[in-house]
């Protein structure tokens, strides 16, 4: 473990005292027997007496077990009474399976909870990733699936800690989102200043479990990278994390609210999931859940309800997805770049003109830019030369990677320049659908990294392609890979300048450009702006009392409240310290005050549910309402219009909302 490891596990280790009762080597998470159960899963030199042994100090784990094996399952000619002959005839690995199984089912539904997370429900989404996670492991072959299953097992116990042991509850979370799509690891970070597998983790290494069960737990919604310590059990963490994928969608998800895991790429490739058998896996699973059914008496998810939350989840992923190209449009807008061959910043611009020149030098018929999208796999025409070139119902035109081959798969693995014929390849899709002869195919590298292709043809001409073209374009494609580099590298250097560090929101001065902008509208569209001056309510004593850390949480609490409060349009942003500042257009005196007393509300409804991780504390805030009138020539003076109707709300009692009009 290097010395980084080292500090971000003690950093893990604060996040997660601070949300929680009592100390953590003094909280009974799981039982003893628990826990010996998850440290023989991976001793290979446990002998089955010890296994033995450790089962018949639990009088109701060893009756389990007996039942089990005299069951008309087994159907054994004469009845078993000894735990060690019971545990040799059903094998090692089922006991185990069997004894941790009923130790975590016995903690987790003693009591059924009322509340937003349901243990029962957990349980059977737990149970579920354990019983594929062996499933997988076993179709591909992997060496120890009782690993996987132990780590499918356990891997949301962050969860169950949160819920049982935090000063602020999983159930007070659940209730705190509402519709909210976000990424959950996001908005548990936000929520408890820590996740539930940073949590999970940091159990995982109080009780000494095996690193490869560790991993899992801390990773399953993440693949590791190439440098981290997990990196070595990438394998064990993609089986759990897609086994926990398959579960959600199939409405056995760990608590019952709208939430997606992602399903990365990087894990699909780890898996190679062509070489299971998904039909086969499902109806395997459905057996074992069923028998599980029937030895623990519960009741699981029938069809009708697996079905009908299939499609639900299905309905929220179009949602997100749709989100998210609403997004990727906005900043591709909003992004730009600056290399010196191009002299320009904007890919808009230098991208078509670099095939314009293409053309112009080459006398082509037409070229095209296709970009790489890693998570849909395939290349997509994202510019094209001359603009008339491509027809409206090939726009947009897309090619699947898993499809190509030949001499295009070499240019894409080898990453090097070729001429493809219609006569070596008549199948190619690309000749196909663009109904030509033949293309220049050249890859687009930054650091010998693939980041886009260029496309050449003669379609219209018929000119023959010759192949000492190639290095004479080669310099041209290298060109644009440093300019499409430095717009992406430009883009974020710009983004984060505009950005709060801390929570994310517009920056002082990007709240100042776009008041400078805004008053310079007419003044038919000036006299529908407010503008809102938000302050935290005895910030200085939260920060005294629970320490910066819980400060700067509270300032993403509230943040994460107004970035989801905001209409299009509009505009909100940090103004520094525990003050927040937002633009409305569009608004009167009644929308501007509602809109405010709407934030104001839900500040404190959070604050309330919060209050223990405050040292009791209820976070609430104070804002100030600013109607425009023409008596404020500068936006400065609206800002400071806003500020004294907050202290105004500061000076009547705080947690509140003024407006200026309201008091003249």
């Amino acid at each position: 473990m290097t010395d980084k490891d080292k500090d971000d596990i003690k950093l893990i280790k604060k996040a997660a005292q601070s949300i929680l009762k009592d100390e953590i080597k003094h909280l009974n998470i799981v039982s003893p027997v628990a826990l010996k159960l998850l440290r023989l899963s991976n001793d290979d030199n446990t002998k089955i007496e010890s296994l033995s042994q450790l089962i018949e100090t639990e009088p109701v784990l060893a009756a389990k077990i007996l039942n089990q094996v005299n069951s008309v399952a087994y159907a054994l000619p004469t009845k078993i009474t000894s735990i060690n002959r019971a545990v040799s005839m059903l094998g090692f690995s089922t006991v185990r399976q069997l004894a941790l199984t009923l130790q975590f089912h016995s903690k987790l539904t003693q009591q059924n909870s009322t509340k937003s997370f349901d243990l029962l429900f957990f349980w059977q989404h737990c149970l579920y990733v354990a019983l594929l996670s062996r499933r997988i492991a076993v179709a591909l072959k992997y060496p120890d699936p009782d690993l996987v299953y132990t780590g499918g097992l356990i891997h949301d116990i962050g969860k169950v800690v949160l819920e049982n042991h935090g000063r602020v509850t999983y159930s007070d979370f659940i209730a705190s989102i509402g519709n909210n799509k976000h990424s959950t690891q996001e908005q548990e970070r936000s929520f408890f200043g820590i996740t539930h597998t940073d949590m999970g983790h940091v159990f995982c290494l109080e009780w000494q479990l095996p690193a490869s069960v560790t991993a899992i737990v801390a990773c399953h919604h993440n693949q590791p990278t190439e440098t981290s310590r997990f990196a070595e059990f990438k394998t064990e963490i993609a089986i759990v994390a897609f086994a926990n994928y398959i579960a959600w969608i199939q409405g056995i998800g760990s608590a019952n609210y709208d939430s997606h895991p992602t399903l990365q790429s990087a894990l699909l490739q780890t898996l190679g999931i062509d070489r299971l058998n998904l039909e086969t896996l499902l109806q395997q699973v459905d057996q074992d859940m069923q028998s599980t059914q029937e030895f623990y008496d519960t009741h699981l998810p029938g069809l009708t309800t697996l079905r009908a939350t299939l499609v639900k989840a299905t309905i929220n992923l179009s949602q997100i997805s749709e989100a998210k190209a609403f997004t990727a449009d906005t900043s591709n807008r909003k992004s730009s770049c600056l290399t010196a061959p191009h002299h320009s910043l904007n890919p808009k611009d230098f991208i078509p003109r670099t095939l314009e020149a293409l053309q112009d030098e080459f006398s082509f018929d037409r070229s095209m830019m296709f970009m790489i999208d890693p998570k849909r796999r395939c290349l997509i025409a994202s510019y094209w030369w001359p603009k008339s070139i491509l027809p409206t119902e090939l726009q947009p035109f897309e090619v699947d990677i898993s499809g190509i081959s030949g001499l295009l798969l070499n240019c894409l693995r080898a990453k090097k320049a070729v001429i493809i014929n219609a006569k070596t390849e008549p199948g190619n899709s690309i000749i196909q659908r663009l109904k030509t002869t033949e293309f220049i195919a050249i890859p687009v590298l930054h650091h010998n990294n693939l980041v886009g292709l260029l496309y050449a043809d003669n379609s219209l001409s018929e000119k023959p392609m010759h192949e000492q073209l190639l290095p004479e374009i080669m310099p041209i494609a290298y060109e644009l890979g440093i300019a499409m580099f430095n717009a992406k590298q430009y883009g974020q250097e710009k983004k984060h300048a505009q950005l709060d560090h801390l929570t994310q929101l517009f920056n002082k001065r990007m709240v100042n450009n776009f008041l400078v902008e805004t008053f310079q509208e007419d003044a038919s569209i000036l006299a529908n702006i407010a503008v809102g001056f938000i302050d935290i309510d005895k910030f200085k004593l939260l920060n005294d009392n629970c320490g910066h850390q819980a400060g700067d949480d509270a300032l993403k609490i509230v943040a994460d409240i107004l970035r989801h409060s905001i209409r299009p349009g509009d505009f909100i942003g940090r103004y520094g310290g525990e003050e927040f500042l937002f633009v409305l257009k569009n608004t009167n005196e009644a929308g501007a005050k509602g809109y405010a007393e709407r934030i104001r509300s839900e500040i404190e409804r959070r604050g309330k549910i919060l209050s223990q991780r405050f040292h009791g504390q209820i976070m609430t805030v104070s804002i100030g309402v600013a109607m425009y009138s023409p008596r404020y020539g500068r936006y400065a003076d609206m800002i400071e219009a806003a500020d004294q109707a907050m202290y105004r709300a500061k000076n009547e009692g705080r947690n509140r909302v003024v407006l200026l009009s309201d008091k003249k």
